[in-house]
């Protein structure tokens, strides 16, 4: 009897997010080589995913793939609360609430002095000018004519405003561009957005790129191991319809299934710390310590408010409101539901012996959309989202078994350095002064999350010990780097394993000061030239020097 040949093609890419769309539409430009993307998700057809202001339908909706997390004794809590990655096609960039930030230049720096060479700011700010398409600036910063949108957003509402106001009135000055290189202050967000519709890494790459006949995009496919041969990747083991089938790569298999699986399926492939993978009666292939070890996200608080009246989108819950909403998107992709609901935000200091703001706001103009909370007494709140947006508590995902269907276990470890929630406590305080500022207190009621009264710096602290929540930004978990516990080297390939790339949110040796989207986006920008061995001028580039950077108000 004849065995059925095995499929091959050149290059395999392992997950539809936002890193890996990019890489699988920017390797299909090349005639001749064939690419085949496998995302476990669905296609990205869901009317929510591209209307911005159903964000709160998408951050709560069935795209999600939930993983329970382990908390620690820091975070004050006994329940086992949830990390969330996207589950569609585009990942993140198709349920998040699309804010472009890039971060900071001297996060970038970091990456490079710890030793990913060649990823510092001058190297990596001509590929967020590659993909940038942006609707207002162009200049040093800004790149027009890229796949990705990015605009103002859509509907900005005059409770934005005001809280805008409110936060100058703090001492805050109105920032008119967070990408600078200098994010300290309060202004509008921009967003991932084209039209009035989300520009998502499915949407900006790869829908253009289906076209080619040396793509496929397969959906609804679960990667469950690397096959490895003579030290060499040379395909894939996943699951379609029930089936257990392979496909095999002539040249390179790419993983970008974000922070969490990425280094879950290197374990299971046998790349991984050699104890734990022994542990698991997984065969040792290459013995990489750093496997699932620096894991980073960003924690956050939610203060929620009471208004006076139907001063937040809130009221659109209302029928005829939510109609005349839809009519208005329709005809002319405008009103409120061409906002993503989280149009202004700041910068400022929790520690304020940083040199850059190390706490990120976001006032969303609703009640608890993220949190899922049904409502205020009166049915019209606000919230303001504040989170640490450099932590130093460091976690790690581990393996529960062997089982490739089993979840990971995740310990992000919040808190764990007090550091963290100190700064935490330091922006709560100062998102509650800016709530109590003259252009905003007149339109709220009460404070209803925390109800309690917050007498002292010890009750707030315990509030936010208890209360915060994950950002859902994971990062670091197979971070590049030179040294023993780098999983990837600088070129993002896999230490000790030809043929095999990692290039996610999992290679950054530090989390950004940020939402790290663009960031993902930029890193398949990167590692699509890194595999092609194509070198990108960054000379009409030059990074401001650091030394010019804010300062902190000590």
């Amino acid at each position: 009897m004849t065995k059925k040949a095995v499929a091959m093609v050149d290059y395999i890419v392992v997950g539809g997010g936002s890193t890996g769309c990019v890489i699988a539409s920017r390797l299909s430009e090349e005639k001749g080589t064939s690419v085949t993307l496998l995302e476990e998700g669905p296609r990205d057809r869901s009317p929510y995913i591209h209307i911005p202001g159903a964000y709160y339908k998408t951050a709560q909706g069935p795209l999600l793939k939930r993983f329970p997390w382990v908390p620690t004794a820091e975070q004050g809590r006994e329940a086992s609360p949830t990390m969330v990655q996207a589950s569609v096609l585009g990942g993140g960039s198709s349920v998040n609430a699309m804010i472009y930030i890039r971060g900071v230049p001297s996060d970038y720096d970091q990456w490079s002095s710890s030793g990913a060479t060649g990823w510092g700011y001058k190297d990596v700010l001509p590929y967020f000018l590659r993909a940038e398409d942006n609707e207002r600036f162009c200049n040093e910063n800004h790149g027009v004519g890229g796949p990705l949108g990015v605009s103002d957003v859509g509907h900005i509402h005059p409770l934005t405003k005001v809280w805008l106001k409110a936060c100058q009135q703090a001492g805050l000055p109105y920032n008119e561009d967070f990408n600078s290189g200098d994010q300290a202050g309060c202004g509008l967000y921009q967003i991932t957005a084209r039209d009035g519709r989300r520009s998502s890494s499915a949407v900006a790459y790869l829908r253009p790129a289906e076209g080619r006949s040396n793509l496929i995009v397969r959906t609804g496919v679960r990667v469950t191991r690397i096959l490895i041969e003579g030290g060499r990747a040379v395909g894939v083991e996943f699951v379609e319809n029930g089936q257990s089938r392979q496909l095999r790569a002539r040249r390179e298999v790419i993983l970008c299934a974000g922070a969490i699986n990425s280094p879950k399926l290197l374990m299971l492939s046998g790349i991984g710390p050699k104890q734990e993978l022994e542990k698991h009666g997984i065969p040792v292939i290459a013995n990489l310590e750093g496997v699932g070890q620096n894991l980073q996200d960003h924690i956050e608080i939610s203060l929620v408010y009471q208004l006076k009246g139907p001063h937040s989108y809130d009221k659109y819950k209302k029928l005829h409101w939510k109609m005349l909403a839809g009519l208005q998107y329709a005809l002319f992709k405008s009103g409120p539901a061409a906002s993503n609901l989280i149009e202004g935000g700041a910068f400022w200091w929790g520690n304020q012996s940083e040199r850059t703001p190390d706490i990120q706001y976001f006032l969303v103009v609703g009640a608890g959309i993220e949190e899922g909370i049904d409502g205020v007494p009166g049915g019209n709140g606000c919230t303001v989202n504040l989170g640490q947006i450099r932590p130093r508590s460091r976690g790690y995902v581990a393996l529960n078994s062997s089982d490739p269907l089993d979840v990971p276990l995740i310990c992000p470890n919040y808190f764990s350095d007090p550091y963290d929630l100190d700064a935490v406590v330091q922006g709560c305080s100062k998102a509650m002064d800016i709530m109590e500022q003259p252009a905003m207190s007149k339109y709220i009621e009460r404070r209803f999350v925390p109800l309690q009264p917050i007498l002292d710096k010890q009750a707030l602290r315990q509030f936010c010990q208890q209360e915060a929540h994950a950002a859902l930004h994971p990062a670091g978990t197979c971070r590049m780097g030179t040294d023993e516990l780098a999983v990837v080297d600088p070129e993002l390939r896999v230490r000790g394993i030809d043929g095999l790339r990692v290039a996610d949110a999992s290679v950054m040796p530090v989390l950004i000061s940020g939402n790290p989207n663009a960031v993902c986006i930029m890193i398949g920008e990167k590692a699509s030239d890194l595999i092609r061995g194509i070198k990108i001028s960054n000379a009409r580039n030059d990074a401001p020097d650091e030394s010019d950077r804010a300062i902190s108000p000590a």
